[in-house]
């Protein structure tokens, strides 16, 4: 018999959080205005997080009562590390404190991939996802096994391999569902297309603000304008990132081209932001959905410039200033709410799973025994689940957060 509850990212993206038995996977926050944790009231044993980002990551220190052992990769830690102090800096009331915090941090077990650990009675090996630098998906092996995706890509971009499908025996496969039903663009004419309006953009006198997580996204889209001769300017945590990734050249695709990319983009110093807007330029820089970071500081300066661009490269949680661009084509600055004359763009430089993608990993997990799959982490959640006991003809389910099963 086990035991699934399962604690937040259900119907919804953001705040992942599932508990198997008394192990925790992933613990995160949901990044919308204010943010929105898992449910509480559990306690772990082990807690074993997919990836550094804080919708995975972001409240496992609020954990640390229970002094739980936390699994995750070397880059992982660096990472988590990174963006769990950067997000105790700039939240009002954080939820969970210094002490907090340095406990996750003495408490953190590093694991490759493909080497097995063992959490309370299960076998855990972790297997590339294609998310992120260390991205994880978590397969867990006692009288039952269990395939959790965290968040996944199949398919190979400028900074990592695709996700590796050769994973053990399954009985159940819990799966993220963030694109079901949506195809992403061909990669190559998605750069191209980027590429084209950041040229046009500077070419025409304006300046192409192009938010971007720190995390993967920075360093992809540095790579893909270092790749057409363009020379960009960087701010913001995905400089720091992008030093933390050249230490560990195994889970990047290609670590000279990766380093080639750095070295190229010009950092911003954070005294010298009106500098860098004197003449016409690509500002690649956080956040990436425009909740804060320095992209608001440029926004702030040009919102009124009709020649000037916003390119958004990744996904806009509802609730988020992104998404509130993209709706409404106004953003919130800080202390007030202005209509942008800047254009406004979106590139689906996604680093998840399309529903192609999506189903083939639900195929690949059936041909391997999976006779139950739970989708997670996706608005369509329900539609997927539907999808899986139509055409695959496997129990699935579309749990919702605080729902329990025992198996």
């Amino acid at each position: 018999m086990v035991v699934i509850q399962f604690l937040g990212g259900c119907r919804e993206v953001g705040r992942s959080a599932i508990m198997v038995d008394s192990v925790i996977l992933d613990y995160g926050m949901k990044p919308s205005q204010p943010p929105e944790f898992p449910l509480n009231g559990v306690s772990p044993t082990e807690v074993i997080i997919t990836h550094g980002h804080l919708d995975h990551v972001g409240v496992a220190p609020n954990l640390m009562d229970f002094n739980p052992a936390v699994y995750m990769t070397p880059p992982t830690r660096d990472l988590s590390t990174i963006l769990l102090k950067d997000s105790m800096n700039i939240m009002e009331y954080p939820p969970y404190s210094r002490r907090d915090f340095r406990q996750f941090e003495s408490n953190v077990v590093e694991v490759d991939y493909h080497e097995p650990f063992y959490v309370s009675g299960w076998e855990v090996t972790m297997y590339n996802a294609g998310h992120i630098p260390g991205s994880a998906m978590v397969h867990m092996s006692k009288d039952t096994n269990i395939l959790y995706t965290g968040d996944i890509k199949l398919q190979e971009t400028r900074l990592l391999q695709p996700a590796e499908l050769n994973f053990p025996e399954t009985d159940i496969l819990i799966v993220e569902s963030t694109y079901f039903g949506v195809e992403h663009p061909d990669r190559r004419e998605l750069e191209k297309a980027f590429v084209e309006s950041v040229v046009s953009t500077v070419e025409n006198g304006g300046y192409a603000i192009v938010p971007a997580f720190a995390v993967g996204r920075t360093q992809e889209v540095l790579m893909i304008l270092e790749k057409h001769g363009i020379t960009p300017y960087v701010d913001g945590m995905g400089k720091e990132v992008g030093k933390i990734l050249e230490r560990y050249p195994q889970y990047v695709k290609s670590a000279r081209q990766l380093r080639k990319a750095l070295k190229k983009a010009i950092p911003v110093e954070r005294g010298k932001r009106e500098y860098v807007l004197t003449e016409p330029a690509v500002i690649v820089t956080t956040a990436g959905m425009l909740n804060g970071g320095p992209a608001l500081f440029y926004i702030s300066r040009l919102y009124n410039d009709e020649k000037s661009k916003i390119l958004l490269t990744g996904y806009q949680v509802e609730g988020t200033n992104g998404d509130m661009v993209l709706k409404t084509g106004m953003i919130n600055l800080g202390m007030r709410t202005v209509k942008l004359k800047m254009g406004v763009e979106q590139y689906d430089f996604s680093a998840h799973a399309d529903d192609e993608q999506l189903k083939e990993v639900v195929r690949k997990a059936a041909d391997r025994g999976a006779e139950i799959v739970f989708t997670v982490h996706g608005e369509e959640t329900e539609a997927f689940a539907e999808w899986i006991r139509d055409e695959i003809g496997i129990d699935a389910y579309a749990p919702k957060n605080g729902e329990v099963y025992v198996i």
